[in-house]
């Protein structure tokens, strides 16, 4: 099988599913690190890898999404819910300046009182104080909410974000795209085909954006094949159009502190994932390794056919399940000298067009 497979990633052909299934269930890790490194070649030298500094601001931690697994929500009316002003804001970012960062990713939750024209107006001031960074404004998964709220189709809240000067809409909100995943654990989000409509209305209104994937709840093979295999459908799709979504980054649940509970997985079970996900999803120009959630063992990521990382100083999100974010950068950034890359800081991404993807 590992030969079949070389041979056609080789000569510039694609995995199916069941040769995905294979490559997690079955392959070494030393093969898996082989082949990933092959379609990563497709895109960029074989030791070299890129990062940058960025924060994740959390506007607000009232939701009402209600998913088992997220340890970051406060229903409206409860103990502890908070919205950020945006003079709290702005004092965030200062901080994330004074340790050289260059983004800003901005998620909070379902806020019911919190709709387009607020976050049309937020934005914008953030945009003006702060022209030299990027801003990741929210997630697609927020983008459907406010939409929905506001009584507007995708298209149309698309275009009032695209006026008011957004650039960026994340894929985040994603976990594991498929209905009967979402189903059990997250009914107040959307269904895959929805998401999908709203992540290609953000492109087709000139938006930017990017895909995400969390594993390691209680999802099953299928159920990360289903997400892995219809993103590369969407892609194929999207990138002659308005250029796709230039990055994909994966990273794991952390169990603390919510309703689902459970363990977390393993380094070697996300560095598996990674490699098979770099394999699929060859119309994907960066894979993306997370220290969030990996810390510096996210840094093997490279070898695994990641080529791009960024150095996390908060995401209230994540952190409220678990994670731990070290300021010691340049610790995190010998692991991967060590492992034999030339890491290069990078600027953020800029939106792509259909003849950048071309």
């Amino acid at each position: 099988m590992v030969s079949v497979l070389r041979r056609t990633l080789t000569t510039g052909g694609r995995v199916d599913r069941e040769a995905a299934r294979w490559l997690f269930e079955r392959a070494t890790d030393t093969q898996l690190q082989e082949l990933a490194a092959i379609v990563r070649a497709r895109f960029h030298p074989p030791r070299e890898a890129t990062w940058l500094v960025m924060a994740i601001i959390n506007t607000t931690n009232v939701c009402v999404a209600r998913c088992d697994y997220c340890s970051f929500y406060r229903w409206p009316g409860s103990d502890g819910t908070y919205t950020l002003t945006i003079e709290q804001i702005c004092g965030r970012i200062e901080q994330l300046k004074a340790l050289g960062g260059t983004l800003v990713g901005f998620n909070g939750g379902f806020h019911p009182d919190l709709g387009v024209d607020f976050y049309c107006e937020l934005f914008s001031t953030i945009r003006r104080r702060y022209p030299a960074l990027a801003f990741y404004e929210m997630t697609v998964a927020e983008f459907m909410f406010v939409a929905k709220r506001g009584g507007l189709t995708y298209a149309e809240a698309a275009q009032r974000f695209r006026a008011s000067g957004t650039r960026w809409i994340t894929g985040g909100g994603a976990e594991v795209l498929d209905d009967a995943f979402r189903l059990r654990h997250s009914p107040g989000k959307y269904k895959v085909e929805d998401f999908y409509d709203a992540q290609r209305a953000v492109l087709d209104a000139g938006i930017g954006s990017t895909a995400t994937m969390v594993i390691g709840f209680d999802e099953s093979l299928d159920e990360r094949l289903n997400h892995l295999f219809r993103l590369r459908a969407f892609q194929d799709d999207a990138r002659p159009v308005t250029g796709g979504l230039p990055s994909f980054l994966c990273w794991t649940y952390k169990p603390w502190n919510n309703e689902l509970g459970g363990s977390e997985i393993r380094t070697e079970e996300y560095l598996r994932w990674l490699a098979v996900s770099r394999i699929v999803l060859d119309n994907f120009e960066h894979v993306r390794t997370s220290v969030l959630t990996q810390n510096e063992r996210a840094l093997e990521g490279l070898l695994y056919g990641a080529d791009d990382f960024d150095l996390p100083t908060e995401d209230e999100v994540t952190q409220q399940a678990g994670a731990t974010i070290s300021l010691e950068f340049e610790r995190i950034l010998a692991e991967g000298r060590s492992l034999g890359f030339v890491l290069r800081h990078r600027e953020p991404l800029p939106v792509p067009t259909a003849s950048s993807a071309s």
